[in-house]
């Protein structure tokens, strides 16, 4: 039996891919994950944040699979701010936020009182990431098609993790798989073509990693590392509060199909 498997290709000169962020730093892992793509496909789709059950439904529908077409480096950004205890600022709720009453401001050269607000922040640069997408329930609403529709004509600008995150292409470039698992999916989809690699990536860049669930395919004769996933987020409560196992392995990059650079927008 095959199912309808849409294709997401994330590219772009910064992504960030969540993880566990303890206090202010926040750390990207390699790949997308679960609620990161719910999000991706909630923004396309036109919805606020405060519709909490139409994230958790389409959160607990999405069976994905990613293949990592290009490592990409990891990029540390140290953010610092300075904020006046009589300045808003937003918050995800819409509101503004007021300062005043905070007791970590301190008496500034200026007068007024102020608070360095500080954050350490982990980017993937230069990665390249090609994600196979399927709904569990698929009569479900929203429908694969009407996603799709979504992601050619987004609501609201699209980003890969984090705002500053713009994609360098359209995040889906109409590729539609019928495939029994989203492995298939993946194995059935190219790998575009890049730039001659350094002679010391050399070994890394003739392999492609993935990360599938189990039961959705893997090659018998690969080993692979089974890992437990920090992925699912209680978009009741606001917090990240589920996990995954995933199934890690590498392949050759010649097990895939290759694209010429410009095959897609």
């Amino acid at each position: 039996m095959t199912h309808r498997h849409l294709i997401l290709r994330l590219e772009a000169p910064l992504m960030a891919f969540g993880g566990t962020m303890i206090d202010a730093i926040g750390p990207t892992l390699e790949m997308p994950i679960k609620s990161m793509i719910t999000g991706l496909l909630a923004n396309a789709l036109g919805w606020q944040r405060g519709d909490r059950a139409k994230h958790r439904d389409l959160q607990d529908r999405i069976v994905m699979g990613v293949r990592l077409d290009r490592v990409g480096t990891e990029l540390y950004d140290f953010q610092t701010a300075l904020l006046f205890e009589d300045e808003n600022n937003w918050t995800t709720r819409g509101k503004p936020e007021g300062r005043k009453k905070s007791p970590s401001y301190s008496w500034g050269k200026s007068g007024r009182k102020e608070l360095n607000h500080i954050r350490n922040r982990f980017y993937r640069a230069d990665a390249f990431v090609t994600v196979a997408v399927r709904l569990a329930r698929p009569s479900g609403t929203p429908t694969l098609d009407e996603i799709a529709s979504a992601l050619r004509t987004p609501a609201r600008p699209l980003f890969i993790g984090r705002k500053p995150c713009l994609p360098a292409r359209p995040v889906f470039a109409n590729e539609i798989i019928d495939a029994a698992t989203v492995y298939g999916a993946l194995k059935a989809v190219g790998i575009i073509e890049g730039p001659p690699q350094p002679k010391w990536r050399k070994n890394d860049e003739d392999r492609v990693r993935l990360a599938i669930p189990p039961g959705e395919g893997r090659p018998a004769v690969v080993s692979h590392q089974t890992a437990t996933i920090a992925d699912v987020r209680d978009w009741m409560a606001g917090v990240h509060a589920g996990e995954n196992r995933l199934d890690i392995f590498s392949q050759p990059r010649a097990d895939f199909p290759s694209l010429p650079p410009g095959a897609l927008p």
